[in-house]
Order: C-alpha cells, then structure tokens, then sequence
C-alpha cells in the first residue's frame, strides 16, 4: 500500500464507465477521474484506484470485489447507466459501506438508487466541476463523521423485514412508514417520466422535501430513545400532506390523481391502527 507520512493511506475506489482505449467513453471517464474526482479525494487523505488500473475493462475480477468490499469510500460515477457500474454498485450497497455518488449534469437518476444523495456534474462545464469537486470534499467529511451510519436499498429492505417481523407495535408502524415513503419515491420517479406540456412548479419539491424531512425526523430517532404516539401522529400528518403534494404532482403531469388513491387507503388504514 502507498504510504502518506509514514502512514497507510484510506483507500478509495472509483466505480465509473471506462470504456475502451479511443472512446469517447474513457476519454469523459479519465477527464472525471483526473481534474474532478482525484483532487478532492486525495486532498481528504484517499489513495485512488479505478478498476482498470486493476484489471481489464468489463471484467469483474475477484480485485475489483475486493476494493468494494474493503475499501474506507466509493465514489460511483452513475453516468450512462453502465450494468457494470451497477453490478459494482450493488455489491457496496451489501456490505453498507461508505458510497458517493456522481451523475452527468442531463441524465437522470434510475428509481432504485434515486434515494441516495447524487452530485451532478458537466464535465465540460468549469463552474460545474468546481461545484463537484467542493460537493465531493464535503460528502467525504460528512461521511467520514460515522461511517458506519450509511443506508443502502440492500439494508433498508434488511432493516424493515426486521420491523416487520417485531412484536413492537411502534417498530411495525416504523416498517409501514418506509414502506409508504419507499411508494412515494416510486410515484415520483413515474412523475417525473411522464412527458408533460407544463414544467411543474419548484416549490412542490421544496414541499414533498419538507414533509419527507419531518418522516425522517420521526425514523430517526436516537439508539436509546423509543418513538412516541406523538411522533406517529406528527408521522401521519406529513404523510397526509405528502399525498395532497403528490396529487398536484400528478395534474401538473397531466395524469390522474388517481394513481395516489391506494396509498391513501393504506395511510387511512395504518392510521386507524
């Protein structure tokens, strides 16, 4: 391992779409790595490895699992939807391991990995790398904070079969909560797919943020303390206000409201519970 004044380095390893020699696919992923990815993970103290510098590109060898599994941070560059880069990706997300995660500025996020904080960034754009290069340091230090503190679709799923199967009726209502929240990504994400004649209004956003800010609030609660009714009646309430947000979602789409109808049945029923 390369050594940092006589001390080991953290090890940081680059999940990105590489690409053949000549493309212009490695061509954008050696530009990322080198004026936007490496400044500000070797700056925060990493040692960086990308996995052609161990294998060949396209292939996942027992090396490249090994980074994804012992490394210290991941930085997985989403671009392309490259099922590499996701077969990689996965792997993390089961070993609940530190991840940030980058994405060209145009392209959108897939469903299942919406929910993870995702940096932007045009390549082509100076003021948008620098932007990313500031967004990546500051990731790295909020996760360095408690790296063991990371949540993943893998352990999610884990954590809330756990809630489910708990004979605590607070726990249960926990489960149902993110189950709930894991539907409104999902209608989100089928919002935000639909073709439309109408650009919908920012400040929905900023709402259905706010009330998935107070549902987290509810989840995340202290080791030693226990949610309260209070706490799930405050739970309620944002999920109620979600709903209204989402059906002005759906009319700004041109869809139906319809589509949040049984969500609201299940709200109403965990409710009555």
């Amino acid at each position: 391992m390369a050594k940092s004044e006589g001390n080991t380095k953290k090890k940081c390893f680059v999940i990105a779409p590489i690409g053949e020699e000549g493309t212009e696919i490695r061509a954008r992923s050696d530009k990322v790595l080198e004026h936007i990815i490496k400044p500000p993970v070797e700056g925060c103290g990493y040692e960086c490895t990308r996995a052609d510098e161990i294998s060949e590109p396209g292939i996942i060898t027992s090396q490249i699992i090994q980074h994804l599994v012992d490394d210290h941070l991941v930085i997985a560059d989403l671009t392309g939807r490259n099922p590499n880069v996701y077969y990689e990706l996965a792997v993390r997300h089961v070993v609940k391991k530190p991840i940030v995660q980058i994405i060209q500025a145009e392209e959108t996020i897939p469903f299942d990995v919406a929910g993870t904080r995702t940096i932007h960034v045009d390549y082509r754009d100076l003021d948008s790398v620098s932007n990313c290069k500031q967004e990546l340091a500051k990731q790295i230090r909020s996760v360095e904070k408690d790296p063991t503190r990371v949540d993943t679709p893998v352990s999610v799923a884990i954590d809330l079969e756990s809630l489910r199967k708990s004979e605590n009726p607070l726990e249960k209502s926990s489960a149902e909560i993110i189950s709930m929240l894991q539907d409104i990504r999902s209608m989100v994400s089928d919002i935000e797919n639909v073709p439309r004649r109408f650009r919908i209004d920012p400040r929905l956003f900023e709402e259905l943020f706010m009330h998935f800010g107070r549902l987290a609030s509810v989840l995340d609660l202290p080791p030693d303390e226990e949610p309260t009714r209070k706490h799930f009646d405050e739970a309620q309430h944002a999920l109620y206000r979600s709903i209204r947000t989402l059906e002005m979602f759906a009319m700004e789409s041109g869809l139906s409201p319809n589509i949040v109808e049984n969500l609201t049945h299940r709200i109403k029923r965990w409710a009555r519970g």
